[in-house]
């Protein structure tokens, strides 16, 4: 591999950490809550705070993406990351763990645009759907932390002790990045205000061009946060009645296939480059079609294996939405892919912030269960609205 393959891989790093820290609660939920002091609403609220931040954040980090270069940007998130596991670590109540979500999800924030925007401006357009879905499926290797791993490190150490492996993992990112990232410099950037490029992200995401990239991409995160985040773990435990391990075990095979999904995604629209609105659509409604049926097993009492088998499914299905990356990129100019794709980014962890608060809600009313029914919808909702507007192809 050359040098910038370890460079994209290297940033991809930070994704890996983001991936890993945010779905600490999928197992260790029961004890958060007993810790905390919180009922599963409260911490389906606590955790919000995460793509929340991270949605507010991103307007300034797509600013500075193209402003002052990714690898500084990069560098400044990374210690912030670190900085908010360390936070999530000492957490006491529920205040302490709101700033450690909050601090998270700023420093998390770019943490996948960084080597996303590093490869659209160093990589032809036609190699980019390619390298989209090899880095989100590298970063995505930080979810499988997150399950056996951490089902084994809550029961025999605690769940604080995920969060001070996922600081050291932070910093071990910020290492590769330091040594391993080159990147030159431009001065064009210099020549508009900030104001102007934050009123230029805005600007994009309302723009005809990825307007319709950025309405799926509303639900399609949310979705993932919400089954593999946050809800599968719970689920798994307190409906389908499997331990920590058990339930650990299953949603290592979800994130085997969130891993595998966006590689494979990246190869079906590099070959079918003309049908990219249609992968994404099929993907995102088969993803809806996955969370349906396996609230439907649960509630017909089927054995478990169906809920292992269809977050399989919804793994490898709902991973087609690294396609959308390749949609933006495809719309705007280089020197405006950083803002472009952050633009779209805002709509993916602002839309998780908004159904999250919502399925806690429906959990608080009906249960997990219905918690998981409302990313489904979601999805539906979003994807038949994507298919009534125009944009990129």
């Amino acid at each position: 591999m050359d040098l910038l393959g370890l460079s994209v891989l290297a940033l991809a790093l930070g994704h890996v950490f983001s991936n890993a820290v945010r779905t600490v609660p999928a197992l260790a939920a029961d004890v958060l809550q007993r810790d905390l002091g919180v009922t599963a609403e409260g911490l389906a609220a606590l955790t919000g705070a995460f793509p929340a931040a991270f949605a507010l954040a991103m307007l300034p980090v797509g600013v500075a993406l193209d402003r002052w270069g990714v690898k500084p940007t990069a560098l400044a998130l990374m210690a912030i990351a670190g900085a908010g596991a360390l936070l999530g670590a000492v957490a006491t109540g529920p205040w302490s763990m709101l700033l450690a979500q909050c601090v998270l999800g700023i420093g998390c924030s770019g943490m996948l645009m960084c080597p996303v925007t590093y490869a659209a401006k160093h990589l032809p357009p036609q190699k980019f759907g390619l390298w989209g879905g090899v880095i989100q499926a590298f970063g995505n290797t930080g979810m499988l932390l997150s399950a056996s791993p951490l089902a084994l490190l809550v029961e025999a150490v605690g769940w604080r002790a995920g969060y001070l492996a996922c600081a050291l993992l932070a910093a071990g990112a910020a290492t590769a990045v330091a040594l391993l990232v080159r990147e030159s410099r431009t001065g064009m950037q210099a020549r508009r205000s900030l104001a102007e490029d934050a009123r230029d992200v805005v600007a994009l995401g309302l723009s005809r061009e990825i307007r319709g990239p950025v309405v799926i991409a509303f639900a399609s995160f949310a979705a993932v946060l919400g089954v593999r985040g946050l809800w599968g773990g719970p689920w798994l435990m307190e409906v389908r009645d499997l331990s920590r391990i058990e339930a650990g075990n299953v949603l290592l095979l979800c994130t085997f296939a969130l891993i595998a999904g966006p590689a494979i995604a990246g190869l079906l629209e590099r070959r079918f480059q003309h049908r990219r609105r249609g992968l994404l659509v099929g993907g995102h409604l088969g993803g809806a079609a996955a969370i349906v049926a396996m609230v439907a097993a649960g509630a017909a009492g089927l054995p478990v294996v169906a809920d292992a088998l269809l977050l399989v499914a919804f793994g490898l299905v709902i991973s087609f939405q690294v396609i959308c990356f390749a949609l933006v990129r495809a719309a705007v100019p280089p020197e405006r892919v950083g803002r472009a794709l952050s633009a779209m980014n805002i709509s993916f962890f602002g839309g998780a912030a908004v159904f999250q608060a919502a399925s806690g809600f429906a959990a608080a009313w009906a249960g997990i269960g219905a918690a998981l029914l409302v990313f489904a919808a979601g999805l539906v909702a979003c994807t038949l609205l994507f298919l009534r507007l125009p944009g990129p192809r």
